[in-house]
């Protein structure tokens, strides 16, 4: 059975970690110059490979902490840490000026081809935040198909929505305009700091009980 807290506290973190609106101007910025039809094949391509490493760490990353001697509760305790910075930056502008200027160093000094994948899919889409909250919440779900499903489902839709953001950048950068963007990524950071606090908590109360 599906825990529709559960799903819910899923669908909101990774979409706020993923940042859709934040993610429009940058993947302006990075096609810079290219046609309407090489904005999508780059869209697709930076989704489809966003998402895969997603799925990796979200199945394969607990597995990954065990080789490395790290327990779950350990990891949400310092996943929480991290996308509670995540949050402040948001809160207080830090995180777009450090994506913009990731996507920049990416073009102008690296030359790197294939936007897609460095700097749109990695680290922009599945970023440290991205992978930390995949990790905390496929935790979550360990041990429960329906439960591992839906947010195989709650990924897959969040990247989705990334995609369509990136197919609509150019109309969404103009809707919102600078305010716009500044008051929605405030907005997304307090939620997102209140799911970050709240793993952190989770981390805290399962090594009290263990020990």
């Amino acid at each position: 059975m599906i825990d529709a807290d559960f799903l819910w506290a899923a669908f909101v973190t990774l979409l706020v970690t993923l940042d859709p609106p934040g993610l429009a101007p940058i993947f302006l910025s990075v096609t810079n110059g290219m046609t309407k039809e090489q904005r999508r094949g780059v869209s697709v391509r930076a989704c489809l490979i966003a998402f895969a490493i997603l799925l990796f760490f979200g199945f394969g990353g607990e597995l990954l902490l065990q080789a490395l001697g790290v327990g779950l509760p350990a990891f949400r305790i310092a996943g929480g840490i991290l996308l509670f910075y995540i949050a402040f930056e948001m809160i207080f502008g830090g995180r777009s000026e450090r994506k913009r200027e990731t996507a920049e160093t990416a073009i102008t000094l690296d030359h790197v081809r294939n936007v897609a994948a460095f700097p749109l899919a990695i680290p922009l889409m599945a970023g440290p935040g991205a992978i930390t909250a995949v990790i905390l919440l496929a935790g979550r779900a360990a041990g429960e198909p329906a439960m591992q499903a839906a947010l195989v489902a709650v990924i897959a839709v969040c990247v989705a929505t990334c995609f369509l953001a990136f197919l609509v950048a150019e109309r969404v950068s103009k809707l919102l305009g600078v305010t716009g963007n500044i008051v929605l990524t405030r907005l997304l950071g307090v939620i997102l700091a209140a799911l970050a606090v709240q793993f952190a908590v989770d981390g805290i109360t399962t090594l009290v009980r263990g020990g």
